[in-house]
């Protein structure tokens, strides 16, 4: 079993529960995942940051971005400025499950959040 935590976040992942192997929380939630969904927030999440990374370099100091991003059932939002960024995502499952959520970490959260959603498949 992964856990990690931090300041405002939570992230762990059970391999031996098979419905919902990945837990996803802020101070006041948190919400259990399907692997599926876990794998597509970590693929927008991680797009949102490289696009992010790819304009950071043309934002001044004072600038501030929203970049919107929809990939499958997940929709998120990263929102703040080149440095310091804050995460919305919503789930729209439209498998036999038909889940739904909205969740949010602001900054500096998000980052150590996607941090550590990174490492539990590297």
């Amino acid at each position: 079993m992964i856990q990690q935590e931090g300041p405002g976040w939570r992230l762990a992942h059970d391999s031996s529960r098979n419905d919902f192997p990945f837990l996803i929380g802020g101070d006041c939630w948190a919400v259990e995942l399907s692997e599926v969904e876990a794998i597509g927030l970590r693929t927008l999440l991680v797009e949102l940051e490289n696009q992010l990374k790819k304009i950071r370099d043309q934002l001044m100091d004072e600038e501030s971005i929203t970049l919107e991003l929809e990939q499958r059932d997940w929709w998120g939002c990263l929102d703040g400025s080149r440095d310091r960024w804050g995460l919305q995502v919503m789930l729209s499952s439209t498998d036999e499950q038909r889940r739904g959520l909205e969740v949010a970490w602001p900054a500096p959260t998000a980052q150590a959040f996607l941090a550590a959603l990174r490492t539990v498949w590297d």
